[in-house]
């Protein structure tokens, strides 16, 4: 049978046997909590709790500012020690909750829950929304109004990401490994809110041992589908793996649900089943810490609001002092000038490296080879995009389709000519983007 793919793609080196084979270890936090307020799309969190007041692990301490919102949860037990601006592994100065951790980790009672079968659709969106869950692989778009489409008897097609295309990350793979219980389980909420979906488990074909484990757990369950999908980078883009695994095409002015489609990724899917079947809000992510500068690369369990220096250290700290820091992989990473930052809701890898192979790159002129053009899965030309985006020339940018670039970096990545196509399209497209807003 033929691997499920998409035109175009990559294969950079993967980098994943770093941390791949070792299980996930858990990290108890020394140092003080630092909750950012938007660790999300949409509008900042409101702090309900004031300087001085104690703490438990699970208390709300922030709460939705908004529709397109997400609370904010403690996630050890101490003393507020002030509300003020921390900066972020953006770069950005973003009002933060920070909370002296007294060691206790004593938890608040979660509230009781009802078995999966008696809950309306209504009660888990609530139960979701009330958890603070959002994308964990992506932007942090609160899940709670993912789930919540106008039409849900629309949805075709639920749709697991476990593709994990970003070389050096093994978070999901560990978790497939680990729980996949969880996953499975957290798949059939999903099929409790869109009765008329059937749930696809897509995983890249370079991890057999998720695929078999999976089938099995799976192989009784009528509505739900292992699928095969060949390993390509950005296979686990939105896009890519809607059509990959259903062959359906949407572009930028298209959400997943006008397909009929509705896409998570592992560890998203496996907070909606806390929040679901034990009535837990989101406190803690996988982090892989990963790159041929750090000690004892794996993958570990992270109360969010854990500082990275933390994180570093229990990776046996640096062998060799990294050039580079990219926050999450090095495709749609960015690169971080300070560790001294917290993890956030959508931190999915610290990843420090010995050798800065961009920053020694010299652009020269393209050359016409159409390798960007090849590898574009979004089947566009980068060449002429960028062109037009360092010309400013907005008219012939949109004429090509410029806002339909996902950003994955692979024209950048083939370009013989080492031209930086994706950071020249992507600083149009957020200019465009920011146009529209006004607008």
């Amino acid at each position: 049978m033929a691997k499920l793919t998409f035109k175009g793609g990559i294969h950079p080196y993967d980098g994943k046997e770093l941390s791949k084979d070792k299980p996930i270890k858990a990290v108890l936090p020394k140092g003080d909590l630092v909750y950012p307020l938007s660790q999300h799309i949409g509008a900042p969190a409101k702090p309900i709790v004031e300087k001085g007041d104690r703490v438990l692990t699970g208390q709300k301490i922030a709460e939705a500012g908004g529709f397109v919102s997400a609370p904010v949860y403690a996630t050890v037990s101490g003393t507020v020690k002030s509300i003020e601006p921390r900066r972020v592994v953006t770069g950005d100065n973003v009002m933060s909750i920070i909370v002296e951790n007294d060691g206790l980790y004593e938890e608040v009672e979660y509230p009781e829950v009802k078995p999966l079968e008696e809950m309306t659709r209504d009660e888990i969106i609530e139960r979701i929304k009330e958890a603070g869950i959002v994308g964990m692989g992506g932007a942090g778009f609160p899940t709670h109004i993912k789930l919540s489409p106008k039409e849900p008897e629309k949805i075709e097609y639920v749709i697991a990401n476990c593709a994990e295309c970003e070389p050096y990350l093994t978070s999901d793979y560990r978790r497939m490994l680990e729980e996949p219980e969880k996953l499975v389980d957290g798949i059939r909420v999903y099929l409790k809110l869109f009765e008329n979906a059937r749930a696809i488990l897509a995983v890249e074909d370079n991890k057999p041992d998720c695929i078999e484990l999976l089938k099995n757990l799976t192989k009784d369950e009528l509505r739900i589908s292992v699928k095969e999908l060949r390993t390509k980078y950005p296979q686990g883009a939105e896009r890519q793996i809607i059509y990959a695994t259903t062959g359906r095409s949407i572009n930028s002015s298209m959400l997943p649900a006008d397909a009929g489609c509705v896409v998570n990724n592992v560890d998203t899917i496996v907070a909606v089943y806390h929040a679901v079947y034990e009535g837990k809000p989101l406190m803690n992510r996988i982090v892989t810490v990963t790159g041929d500068a750090v000690a004892d690369p794996r993958n570990f369990i992270v109360r969010i609001g854990t500082n990275y220096h933390e994180l570093i250290e229990e990776a046996g700290g640096f062998k060799q002092e990294p050039v580079k820091i990219i926050s999450g992989g090095p495709m749609m990473g960015f690169g971080i000038f300070d560790l001294n930052v917290p993890t956030t809701k959508t931190a999915s890898a610290l990843l420090c490296l010995t050798e800065d192979d961009v920053s020694r790159m010299e652009p020269s002129a393209c050359i016409n080879c159409g390798r960007c053009v090849e590898a574009c899965p979004s089947r566009l030309v980068p060449s002429k995009l960028a062109d037009f985006a360092e010309h400013y020339d907005e008219e012939e940018f949109l004429a090509y389709d410029g806002m339909e670039c996902c950003e994955c970096g692979c024209c950048s990545f083939v370009c013989p000519a080492k031209r930086s196509l994706t950071q020249s399209i992507k600083s149009m497209r957020k200019m465009q983007l920011a146009k529209k807003k006004k607008k």
